[in-house]
Order: C-alpha cells, then sequence, then structure tokens
C-alpha cells in the first residue's frame, strides 16, 4: 500500500513563541541566542534576510544585524508550547513521531478510504494554529523524506501535497543542500564533480557514491530518487535517564566519589545529546553504609552540557554529604526531559564550548564512550 506521510515543522519555533508573549517582538528582526560570545539559537525571517543564520557567533550576527533586538531565550516557555502542540497532535493523528521541539511526522496511511488525507491534514494545521497561535508549515507524500523537503519548500506558514507520481518531478529541479543527510562538506564534496541538483544525484551510479562518501551512498542514492522507507515511530516521552554504582567496599574517600560524579554527569550529557535530549533537573542520591538513603535536586536552565551538570551534580554532593559515615552507594539522575534538535545549551554556551563536544562527541561515537574524557572523572567512572 502506498504510505502517506506528514511532516510539520512549527515555523521559527522559537521566535514564534517569544512574539507570542510579547506582541513587540513582532515584524523586527529578532535573534535567539546568548551574549557575545555565544551562537545564534533562532532568528526571525527579518533577520534572515541580513544573512542571519542558526548557529552563527553573535558577534557575526550582530554585524550582519546591527538593529536586531536580541533575547536570550526561555527553554521553559519553549518546552511548554511543545507539549500543548504535541497534544493537539496527539488528540488527532492515528500515529504521530515527535522529532524534534517543533517537528514531527505523521502516518495517515490508508486514510483516504475514509477522506482525504491532504484535507485532513490542513484542517489540523489550522486547529493548531488556532489553539496554540504558532504558525506551521508541512507537506504530504508518500515518505518522511520527500514530506520534510515538502516542508521545507513551503516555508514559511505554508504546505503542500506531492503525488507519488509527482514525487521526482519535484525534487530534481532542487539543490543537494535540500537533502537532510547533505552537510556542507557533502555538498562541497559533490559540487567538485558537478552534482548540485537532486536529479542530478538521482542518475548517478550507486558505485560511485558509495566510493565518494561510503555507506551512505546508498542510502542518499535511493533518497535522491525518492525512495524512504523509514517508518513513522510512535511517539513516547522518556522521563529520565541515570547511573548509579555500588562501591565494591564502603568508602569515605570523597575524592573518589567526587570523580565518579563527575564521570557520570558525562557519561550521561553525552547521552543526552546523542538522543538529542536536554534536561532541566539534576538529582544526586547517596547510600551510607547503614542502608540510610538520601537525594537532592536542583533545577537548572535546560542544558546537555558536561560542565553545567558536572557542575550542580557536585555542588549537590557537598550539599547532602554531612554525615561522617562510609558511602555505600552514589547515584545521579537528569529528569524532566525535551527530546530536541537543539543538542547543547545554545543560550549559554558559547561557540569554542560547543565546538569542543561536538569534537568529543565525534571521537566516542567513532572510538567508543571511553575514549576521550574529562581528567577527573576519567579512572573512576570507567
Amino acid at each position: 500500500m502506498e504510505r502517506s506521510i506528514v511532516h510539520l515543522d512549527l515555523d521559527t519555533f522559537f521566535v514564534s513563541c517569544e512574539r507570542l508573549v510579547n506582541s513587540g517582538l513582532n515584524g523586527i528582526p529578532l535573534i535567539i541566542g546568548g551574549g557575545d560570545r555565544g551562537v545564534v539559537s533562532s532568528c526571525s525571517y527579518e533577520a534572515r534576510t541580513f544573512g542571519v543564520r542558526s548557529a552563527m557567533p553573535m558577534k557575526m550576527a550582530l554585524r550582519l544585524c546591527p538593529q536586531a533586538k536580541v533575547v536570550k531565550g526561555d527553554m521553559e516557555l519553549y518546552s511548554r508550547m511543545s507539549h500543548t502542540v504535541t497534544e493537539v497532535i496527539e488528540e488527532s493523528a492515528p500515529v504521530m513521531e515527535k522529532a524534534s521541539i517543533d517537528e514531527f511526522y505523521l502516518d495517515l496511511t490508508g486514510m483516504d478510504k475514509f477522506f482525504g488525507a491532504y484535507k485532513w491534514t490542513n484542517e489540523l494545521g489550522a486547529k493548531i494554529e488556532k489553539e496554540t497561535g504558532l504558525p506551521i508549515s508541512y507537506a504530504l507524500s508518500t515518505n518522511k523524506t520527500v514530506s520534510k523537503i515538502g516542508t521545507g519548500e513551503s516555508k514559511p506558514h505554508g504546505h503542500r501535497e506531492i503525488p507519488s507520481l509527482g514525487v521526482q518531478s519535484f525534487l530534481n529541479p532542487l539543490s543537494i543542500k535540500k537533502m537532510p543527510m547533505v552537510g556542507n562538506a557533502t555538498f562541497q564534496l559533490f559540487s567538485r564533480v558537478g552534482i548540485r541538483t537532486i536529479g542530478t544525484l538521482s542518475e548517478m551510479p550507486v558505485e560511485i557514491l558509495q566510493q565518494m562518501i561510503g555507506k551512505n551512498g546508498t542510502d542518499l542514492w535511493k533518497k535522491a530518487n525518492g525512495i524512504d522507507e523509514t517508518p513513522v515511530i510512535p511517539y513516547s516521552e522518556r522521563k529520565s535517564i541515570s547511573k548509579e554504582r555500588t562501591f565494591s567496599s564502603d568508602t569515605m574517600d570523597t575524592y573518589e566519589v567526587k570523580g565518579l560524579i563527575s564521570g557520570m554527569a558525562e557519561q550521561l550529557a553525552h547521552q543526552l545529546r546523542q538522543e538529542k535530549w536536554l534536561t532541566s533537573t539534576v538529582v544526586i542520591k547517596i547510600r551510607y553504609s547503614n542502608f540510610d538513603t538520601e537525594s537532592k535536586q536542583c533545577r537548572v536552565s535546560y542544558t546537555s552540557s558536561d560542565h553545567t551538570l558536572a557542575r550542580v551534580a557536585l555542588e549537590l554532593f557537598d550539599k547532602i554529604y554531612t554525615r561522617r559515615m562510609r558511602l555505600r552507594l552514589v547515584g545521579l539522575r537528569f529528569t524532566d526531559l525535551v527530546h530536541g534538535s537543539y543538542q547543547m545549551n545554545l543560550f549559554e554556551d558559547n561557540a569554542e564550548l560547543i565546538s569542543l563536544y561536538q569534537a568529543m562527541d565525534n571521537i566516542k561515537n567513532r572510538f567508543g564512550k571511553d575514549a576521550v574524557g574529562r581528567a577527573v572523572g576519567f579512572n573512576f567512572s570507567r
């Protein structure tokens, strides 16, 4: 059976949320991000006309658009609004996947037997905007790749249907930059050999693409030809991630315990970034040698940064470990998770820190999670 897959994307989501609570931000260049050493988390279309883009250093963005209004960002607000949109979609959609804080896939396969899938999608889009006040773009097609590209071509605040017979004619003239798997390095590589459009890419022999970019060459060729069998994965909200360690013998060595906590924080933060989560609550648990168990928690700005989470965890340990008694167990938990594509706290972290974490994550992904780490936690957590 031919599938009917919808991709929905909330337009400039952070910007739209800020404008909902402050109408004075409407119609002006707006940048969401941190201080001078930070990066742009999101920006309005008015700012984009000056060349401002997400992940751009703030200094560069303000040189391009000095008149822009800068807002630090409010992940609490964005999380709350994302949850509201999720609830609206869940009430109506048969199968929904939440791909990020502002992005969703729906599987409407078979719905055309009862009523038009595109008509239904239009009604859902109108309902989302009416109940949340947030602008949204979306596209309906035969798979996730084509519908996602379709949404991108419909922005801002637009929608379209791409039927199966029109998929290739829709894709062919588009730049390969429009494809989800094509980053700047891949684009430059293909451009050097004259591959700049999806149509040209679709006509390349698979073997050539495999030689150029390895096993991803096959997947990219399939997507360029409108082939994507990736399923829509039903949504479920994860509540927390955690690690615990029971000591081989009870200890009062706070140096050892703090090293272990730092290592746990680093490993859990890496897991957050890999699975695209942010946390807003850090919980420390300790168990004394007499089996008394205590825990303490602290709220933080949404983040997945090692240095922030490790610092808070160690501060909590200093507050909770008050008895002159040996410890049997220590645990660390991150709760109140938000699922999103913003893997770092772009409102507070600067460009250098973000680059450092990306480099460390790449090393861990290639050589294993123990390949690189902070010296303080390296010996105790591994």
